[in-house]
This record gives C-alpha cells, sequence and structure tokens, in this order.
C-alpha cells in the first residue's frame, strides 16, 4: 500500500471509530457529508525564480467529524490542480499543471455567530499524491511527474477560516507545501496554494 492509500485507511478508519462513539440520539450527527469546489491561486516556492502564480481549480468530497458540539475533524478527499508559471526574461515560458489528489485533516471550531450561521476556524496537515498533467514549453508538453521532472508525493500543513449557513460552506484557505516536490537534485520546489471554495453540506 502507497503512503496516500494508507492515510487514507485511517481517515476512514477514524470515521468509521467516531460513528460507533457517539450517542445516536445525539442532536449533532457524527458525520456530515458534502461536497466542494472551488479555485486555487497556485504558486511555487523554492530555488527557481520568476515563478508567477496561476488560476487553478479544486472539487471534492467532504467530511466533517464531530467530537463535540463545537469541535471538528475536517477531512475529504479532494482533486485539485496546482502549479505556477515560469517567466524568464529571457527564453521560453513553462507552464506547471499538476494535478493532484489530497486529503486534509484539519482541526476545526464552529462558533455560533447567529441562528443557522457558524464562523470556522482550521488549520492541520495535509497528504497529496499526483495523478498527472502536463508540463508546456513553446507548445510542447511532457509528462509532468517522472524522472528528472516532480515527485508524485506532497505533504503539508494548511489553514483556513469560514462561515456555515445553513448548509451552504464558504471557507478560504492557504495550503504550504513541506516536501520538495522536484525530482531534479539541487532545485528545491514546494507547492504553495490559496483557495476559496463553495460548499454544501448533506
Amino acid at each position: 500500500m502507497n503512503k496516500i492509500g494508507f492515510i487514507w485507511v485511517l481517515v476512514i478508519a477514524l470515521v468509521l471509530l467516531l460513528q460507533t462513539g457517539f450517542n445516536a440520539n445525539a442532536q449533532t450527527p457524527p458525520v456530515t457529508i458534502g461536497i466542494k469546489g472551488g479555485i486555487n491561486l497556485s504558486d511555487f516556492g523554492g530555488d527557481i525564480k520568476d515563478m508567477k502564480s496561476a488560476i487553478k481549480y479544486q472539487a471534492g468530497i467532504t467530511f466533517d467529524i464531530a467530537l463535540t458540539e463545537n469541535v471538528y475533524v475536517l477531512t475529504g478527499l479532494e482533486f485539485v490542480t496546482k502549479g505556477a508559471k515560469h517567466k524568464p526574461k529571457k527564453g521560453a515560458q513553462t507552464r506547471y499543471n499538476p494535478i493532484y489528489l489530497q486529503i486534509p485533516v484539519h482541526a476545526a471550531y464552529k462558533f455560533d455567530v447567529a441562528s443557522d450561521v457558524k464562523l470556522v476556524i482550521n488549520a492541520g496537515p495535509y497528504a497529496a499524491y499526483g495523478l498527472g498533467g502536463k508540463m508546456k514549453t513553446d507548445g510542447e508538453k511532457v509528462n509532468i511527474f517522472g524522472d528528472n521532472r516532480f515527485k508524485r508525493f506532497d505533504f503539508g500543513i494548511g489553514g483556513g477560516a469560514g462561515v456555515e449557513v445553513g448548509k451552504i460552506a464558504f471557507n478560504l484557505g492557504y495550503d504550504f507545501g513541506l516536501l520538495n516536490i522536484n525530482d531534479m537534485k539541487g532545485v528545491k520546489v514546494r507547492n504553495r496554494n490559496a483557495y476559496a471554495s463553495l460548499g454544501l453540506k448533506f
């Protein structure tokens, strides 16, 4: 089993454990499932100069796991596009478009601010696995993951804040990659990603 599969098994095990541990008659459901979609403003940190941000997207399934009435674990399964544009003063422009399957595991606190309105703050790690994507230079496209390109596994930390109005959730956040995803020795590249998402809870 690869790293991303192992992490997802742990998340599922946590959900099942919490479901059996809560009273079936409790007012707060132990797990709330939802869907979300949004836009990213993605960039690379590291050793490569002349990098520019790029607009990307995300979509996924969310799981809000209630530990108490206000304390939650927020996780899910997300398809996230990241990357950047390399625009040197001289030479060709290169666009990086990696696509990841990502799992966040965030601790969250939900403040009741009005009837059926909650303010949410959250923070925690994420793990991601590269599914595919292209690197484009002067019309030439090559796979972004492979020898002397990018490593598939990524790990980092993130945080955000949002508002829930009934079943509608809006969130702003930022993911900070901790791993060097560049497979070429001596050149470090790390994912940076700001996002805004809109979700629906069921």
